[in-house]
């Protein structure tokens, strides 16, 4: 199970801090992903970090300005999301990935939180 939370109101060229709380696996052997969707727009990656958090992706939309983390102690993953913009605005979902090759897409998570909503004013 996972549960997203820390999502919120924030003014644009602000920040805000993602969490994902696991539970029931072995969290350490799920590479651990972001993605969000705004209204009406499909799901999109927004970054991933791998199992032991040695390596980390990220969309270019979000580049130097996300980070993702995680605490395999405390079974728990982070975003830390910098200069927000109003088209960061979205609902933003973790979700968990079991295969050996870390990946983006979306079809290939296996497990997903229930979303948390940012919303970024201008």
């Amino acid at each position: 199970q996972l549960q997203a939370s820390g999502g919120g109101l924030v003014q644009a060229g602000g920040s805000l801090r993602l969490s994902c709380a696991a539970s029931g696996r072995t969290f350490s052997n799920y590479h651990m992903g972001w993605f969000r969707q705004a209204p009406g727009k499909e799901r999109d990656f927004v970054a991933v970090i791998t199992r032991s958090g040695g390596n980390t992706y990220y969309a270019d939309s979000v580049k130097d300005r996300f980070t993702a983390s995680r605490d395999n102690a405390r079974n728990t993953v982070y975003l830390q999301m910098n200069s927000l913009k109003p088209e960061d605005t979205a609902v933003y979902y973790c979700a968990a990935d079991r295969s050996a090759v870390v990946g983006t897409r979306f079809s290939r998570y296996d497990y997903w939180g229930q979303g948390t909503l940012v919303t970024v004013s201008s």
